[in-house]
């Protein structure tokens, strides 16, 4: 028996010895204690370990996120998972006292025009990005998105040389906030805001991207 396979053997996920009340406040607790210990958004299926079978997730986290109101963190959806995340109106207040996010240079307009190429129009190759603007996109640019583990190769394109495509990471969902891609702004409301056209593409006349995506969070208040 695997050690993973040994604990979950020795925690009782049902509980059926307690009543329904403190048993849905002990799956609460667990839930919420793991999603705190990973330094990653953590998924569905890891959560379903250290609950019942007829234990409802999302209903847990429902509550979890009730009892977290008014407190400078919260429970988000990112990546695909749940994690644990300060409120963004505390950001000042920690930068000052810690300087976390100081060290961290932001992306370039240049960078992040072709980050969100990437994020809408993936999987796209290199050759197709230059197409794109007119310009040639460097391989060290390409190296930079990778290296902050916002982009990875693709599949390869079914063309001569089949060269690589690139696509975005669960590291880009996380960074920016999104929990799918299907998250991403609407181009047609970017559009319709001003924020962003095919014209302002091709100059490379954008607003940082994650303006884009406080823009799309403002318009779901």
């Amino acid at each position: 028996m695997g050690r993973r396979a040994r604990a979950k053997a020795d925690l009782d996920l049902d509980l059926a010895d307690l009543p329904p009340e403190l048993r849905w406040r002990e799956w609460m607790g667990r839930v919420e204690a793991v999603i705190f210990a990973s330094p990653e958004p953590v998924t569905r299926e890891i959560l379903a370990r250290v609950v019942g079978g007829d234990c409802n997730i999302d209903l847990i986290i429902d509550d979890i996120r009730d009892e977290l109101r008014g407190r400078p963190y919260e429970l988000v959806a990112v990546a695909g998972g749940w994690q644990h995340r300060t409120r963004k109106v505390f950001a000042t207040a920690i930068r000052t006292a810690t300087g976390l996010g100081d060290q961290v240079r932001p992306l370039s307009q240049q960078e992040s025009l072709i980050l969100l190429c990437i994020a809408y129009y993936q999987p796209i190759t290199r050759g197709e990005l230059s197409q794109f603007f007119g310009k040639e996109v460097s391989r060290d640019l390409i190296a930079h998105l990778r290296g902050l583990g916002f982009i990875a190769s693709g599949p390869r394109a079914p063309r001569p040389g089949a060269p690589y495509t690139y696509v975005t990471t669960n590291g880009f969902l996380s960074h920016f906030g999104f929990n799918t891609l299907r998250d991403l702004p609407d181009m047609e409301m970017l559009e319709d805001a001003g924020l962003l056209s095919k014209e302002k593409l091709l100059a490379g006349d954008i607003p940082p991207l994650a303006e884009t995506a406080a823009a799309d969070d403002d318009d779901m208040i």
